[in-house]
């Protein structure tokens, strides 16, 4: 995961009534978290956050940090609070990282393509897991897991364990755990019974 460049101010004013006049002023307000210190309250340009968060796969961004008068630092988006109406960010809170160091992170998982038991067999597919545990170093971090699907039939499962990660990148958990599946289709049932019904003719010819 490449890092993007953010511009940031710390503040002082912690009061609500402060705080929406932040944002009234165009900036969003955050916390870093984890840089050998205690939580460090700033704030960001909030057009400068959206616009970088529309040109990511998702909001697990990896940031460079430049706070004003304390230097940068290379971070992690952890969390933002969006209003539930707007979809506005309210809030974003970022967790500090070192750069040779391996972090865990939580990282969606996404098809990709339509699956044959679909497109051929009459079946759905079924998006079981839509998250994963990773570790990783912050450079190796995927945005997202997109997982080709196409080769999946219908009563076919993918599990965890089989999906393809990118280099340098382990899952954290129980590798056995469906991710994606397809249900068993018309197509497939009915081909089931008439080879099931023709092994019984078969079987009451004998």
């Amino acid at each position: 995961m490449e890092a993007v460049a953010l511009n940031a101010q710390s503040r002082s004013e912690l009061r609500r009534t402060r705080v929406k006049k932040i944002r009234a002023s165009g900036l969003l307000p955050g916390v870093l978290y984890g840089c050998q210190k205690d939580p460090k309250p700033l704030t960001v340009c909030a057009k400068d956050f959206e616009r970088m968060v529309k040109h990511s796969a998702s909001e697990n961004l990896l940031v460079k940090l430049a706070v004003e008068g304390d230097g940068g630092h290379l971070a992690l988006v952890q969390e933002v609070q969006r209003h539930p109406l707007s979809g506005l960010p309210l809030h974003v809170d970022f967790r500090a990282v070192v750069e040779d160091q391996p972090v865990i992170l939580s990282i969606p998982i996404e098809p990709r393509g339509e699956a044959h038991g679909v497109k051929n067999e009459g079946g759905n597919l079924e998006h079981v897991l839509f998250s994963v545990k990773i570790k990783a170093l912050p450079k190796d971090l995927p945005e997202v897991i997109l997982v080709d699907v196409t080769e999946l039939r219908s009563g076919q499962t993918l599990h965890l364990g089989e999906l393809p990660l990118p280099e340098n990148v382990e899952v954290i958990g129980e590798t056995g755990i469906p991710a994606f599946s397809v249900s068993i289709g018309r197509t497939a049932r009915s081909e089931a019974s008439k080879e099931s019904a023709a092994e019984g003719e078969e079987d009451a010819k004998k």
